[in-house]
């Protein structure tokens, strides 16, 4: 950031933060003390037109006081099936919205992702999984795997099958592991899109698995009976995962294609949480993982590379970059993930812009840091310097995802950016501060006037924003500057800080002639 020039500033030092007035707004019945409890304002910018809206603040208390709850374990049902069958269409319908990733293409889906479902009053988790093969090789293997994993760990299981082919080999197979698995399964019969197709199910009673349920996923077709079967097949009581105490904190895990970040899940969730293949793009859907570090809980969102260009993906990589913004807003800290031995690209600065915009604290990864030599590491200092302009606030950490170098030092980065994130400083600190920086270096002179600051507050935190009440406007290299003094003041790492600015309304003058004209 460039900080505000003093020189010119300096130049209008005779006017500068108006102490009486500010004394007058406090008189006028704002209260400090309540202060420190309002909520984020919302507006970037504004305008005010009477003390008494220093007041009005005291109303907007923040409605919620912590992140989260404590997350409740819940049943979970795992759907399953070979590629391109219609499971993560089916998903949608479960949810009522369009979560998982659809194209008409096999193999969209390649990690097993998390949701929260509900039905007939009843919540549970569903689990989405990539399509099952038994011969699988190479990449499709690990996406087996997953599915199999996501069988061995659900308490019922939804097989899925294309009603229009009918069961193949693969269905068999599946079907016997299935049965092995003493475990509740469900069979959905698929793509049953009208009468004329229900009697082809007839012949999909030779999987064992019990009554097919003809359903359409594309056009919610018996959708609402197999829920009900589902839900009478789940458990009552949840499942035993252990308790915590409380909500994790959520962390979006976000950097280009093929930076490492499934390789860095896995290594924090010690399993193969995430499938890894040196193909760019690897990973669609947003993975949730519960991770334990240094003895606390962190819900961890691996998400698909965000592409150079949003707009100009097609099809699931388009999808996909939107469920990446889903899950950095959903998040409360983002770790972004770049490669430190190449030099910073724009889709490096694309993910920061997006994190930074949308509020949330930040800490930098320097992932392949075991490849970077002394060379490279001075150009990196240059390449900081220009390119991270908008985050020099950011925690930095130094790591390697594929050999765990210094991957715990992450939870303490994390917990520095949140603490920070979620700091609010009293508002008679606040203008108490602001009134000495102002005085020193009042703001610049705008159209032959001196603005004046007569009022600030912190009025939002998750991200802190602070709210100055002013009879001008303030330029933005003096926003700036205040934020940089703000820092340097109060601290603030890992955490954005903005700085909104509400300008007096001038007041209308009254029409010539009007006393007047009143008088006859």
């Amino acid at each position: 950031m460039t900080g505000f020039d003093a020189a010119s500033a300096g130049k209008n030092a005779s006017a500068g933060f108006d102490a009486a007035s500010a004394g007058k707004s406090a008189s006028a019945g704002f209260d400090a003390a309540s202060a420190d409890a309002v909520a984020g304002l919302g507006e970037i910018d504004g305008t005010w037109s009477d003390e008494s809206e220093f007041a009005a603040l005291d109303a907007r208390i923040e409605a919620e006081a912590a992140a989260g709850e404590a997350d409740l374990a819940q049943p979970v049902l795992a759907v399953v099936g070979r590629p391109n069958v219609g499971k993560s269409t089916l998903v949608n319908r479960i949810l009522g919205r369009r979560e998982a990733v659809v194209q008409d293409v096999p193999g969209v889906t390649r990690d097993r992702v998390a949701y929260d479902a509900y039905w007939s009053g009843r919540r549970f988790t569903l689990v989405d999984t990539g399509g099952w093969e038994p011969d699988a090789t190479g990449l499709q293997a690990a996406v087996a795997a997953q599915a199999e994993m996501a069988m061995q760990t659900a308490d019922a299981v939804l097989l899925v099958v294309d009603a229009t082919v009918g069961a193949t080999t693969t269905e068999e197979t599946v079907a016997r592991v299935l049965r092995r698995s003493k475990k509740p399964v469900l069979l959905a019969a698929n793509k049953v899109d009208d009468d004329r197709l229900l009697a082809d199910t007839a012949s999909l009673w030779s999987l064992g698995l019990g009554e097919p349920h003809p359903v359409s996923a594309l056009h919610g077709r018996s959708s609402g009976d197999l829920l009900d079967a589902v839900v009478a097949a789940l458990p009552t009581a949840p499942r035993e995962i252990g308790t915590v105490s409380a909500g994790p904190r959520r962390v979006a895990l976000v950097g280009k294609p093929n930076v490492g970040k499934s390789s860095l899940l896995n290594k924090l969730s010690g399993e193969q949480r995430a499938v890894v293949d040196s193909v760019a793009g690897t990973t669609v859907d947003p993975v949730d993982s519960l991770v334990e570090l240094d003895g606390e809980p962190w819900r961890f969102v691996d998400t698909a590379g965000l592409r150079k260009r949003v707009n100009s993906a097609n099809g699931a990589e388009y999808y996909a970059s939107l469920r990446t913004k889903t899950a950095i807003d959903a998040a409360e800290v983002a770790i972004v993930l770049l490669d430190a031995a190449e030099p910073l690209s724009e889709q490096d600065l694309r993910v920061l812009t997006m994190v930074v915009e949308a509020g949330r604290a930040c800490v930098l990864a320097f992932n392949k840091w075991d490849l970077v030599d002394e060379d490279r590491r001075h150009a990196m200092v240059r390449e900081l310097d220009r390119g991270l302009v908008r985050v020099p606030w950011a925690e930095k950490v130094n790591i390697s995802a594929l050999t765990g170098r210094s991957v715990r030092k992450l939870a303490p980065a994390l917990r520095t950016a949140l603490k920070s994130w979620d700091q609010r400083v009293p508002t008679g600190q606040l203008n108490g501060w602001l009134s000495d920086l102002v005085a020193a270096t009042p703001p610049p002179v705008r159209g032959g006037k001196q603005p004046k600051v007569l009022f600030a507050t912190q009025a939002g935190i998750r991200p802190p924003t602070l709210v100055l009440f002013t009879t001008g406007f303030l330029e933005a290299g003096y926003r700036r500057f205040i934020e940089r003094k703000f820092r340097e003041q109060f601290g603030f790492p890992g955490s954005p800080v903005r700085v909104n600015v509400r300008v007096r309304e001038k007041k209308p003058k009254p029409k010539a002639g009007g006393k007047a004209a009143r008088r006859r």
